[in-house]
């Protein structure tokens, strides 16, 4: 059975952090086998290629989605699946992208289609895309049945994990005839996460609070996988939930008294200055406020793609600065 979309929007500067979460617990963060089977019958849902060869995957929400075998052209609907047709090498099989997409900065030269969350329906038709991208951190349901009710082949992902996040590179690279080209990325970002952990290895977490919106107060859960970076960087959240994206009362954090507080952003972000928090109440109560330990991630944080390992490698560096000293020290 497929998974349903559930969108629940949070402001994050001057940008929207989507947060598109599935509902089914017994499937979540499970990645797609993307096992293909190939035929020549078109299913209702398949793009209309009746006189080409399609292969049946079944995408990271469970979803059985008739994909033409020879993918020439590529609609994106999220910033993050655009950077990693970009990793791929296959950007120019990209026919159009979003409103959003501006990772690397040639992304902003295609064809737009709207914002991820409202996409015009009829540009992305116009654009005759062989398979459109969508991924369930940004994106709408809706905007999926609406495009496989217009015969438009649709491959959503659904990451919760960098694993994840990994594994669903290599089967999209699958997907796209491009196997190698995704086995080297993904080997490579996986040798980078390797060195972050040797750096690591004997340090103890950073406890943290990772601010996604600081008035009200809003921070992760343990099952995004903006909390898999964290603990991939060293550091764990000192907020306890089962939610996703928890409205957190201040003064819990001040009797938790997180050793960082790490802020994300950057495209004309908002970031509280230092001085701003020490002049709120309650917020100077934070002794990591007192001690100026404020950690500054990237804006990839917010995106499930290649990006994301940068911001793992630079906020490692940031809370455990004496390990990487080492690390470099021992490579002389």
């Amino acid at each position: 059975m497929s998974r349903s979309f559930h969108a629940r929007q949070i402001s994050f500067g001057t940008l929207t952090l989507a947060a598109m979460l599935f509902a089914s617990p017994a499937l979540l963060g499970r990645a797609a086998t993307a096992e293909t089977v190939r035929t020549t019958q078109v299913s209702a849902a398949a793009p209309v290629h009746s006189t080409r060869d399609s292969q049946i995957v079944v995408d990271e929400t469970g979803r059985r989605v008739a994909v033409p075998a020879d993918v020439r052209r590529i609609v994106s609907l999220a910033p993050n699946l655009t950077e990693t047709i970009y990793a791929l090498g296959a950007e120019s099989r990209l026919a159009g992208d979003t409103d959003y997409c501006d990772v690397p900065a040639e992304a902003r030269s295609k064809p737009h289609v709207g914002s991820p969350t409202s996409p015009s329906l009829e540009a992305i038709v116009g654009l005759k895309p062989d398979l459109v991208l969508a991924s369930t951190s940004i994106n709408r349901r809706e905007t999926v049945d609406a495009l496989e009710h217009l015969g438009v082949a649709v491959y959503a992902t659904d990451p919760h994990t960098i694993d994840g996040l990994l594994a669903g590179i290599e089967h999209l690279a699958g997907i796209l005839g491009i196997a190698q080209q995704g086995h080297e990325l993904v080997t490579g970002l996986q040798a980078r996460l390797a060195a972050i952990q040797t750096a690591l290895a004997g340090q103890p977490h950073c406890r943290v609070l990772f601010v996604v919106w600081d008035d009200p107060l809003i921070s992760i859960g343990p099952h995004t996988f903006i909390a898999d970076a964290l603990r991939r960087a060293g550091a764990e959240s000192v907020v306890e939930t089962t939610q996703d994206w928890p409205h957190v009362s201040l003064e819990s954090i001040v009797h938790s008294q997180p050793d960082y507080l790490i802020f994300a952003g950057d495209h004309g972000d908002e970031i509280p200055q230092l001085s701003d928090l020490r002049a709120r109440p309650v917020w100077r109560d934070l002794s990591a406020v007192k001690q100026g330990n404020i950690a500054l991630m990237s804006g990839e944080v917010d995106r499930p793609s290649p990006g994301l390992i940068d911001a793992i490698e630079s906020l490692a560096k940031q809370l455990h600065s004496s390990a990487f000293a080492n690390s470099a020290g021992s490579a002389r």
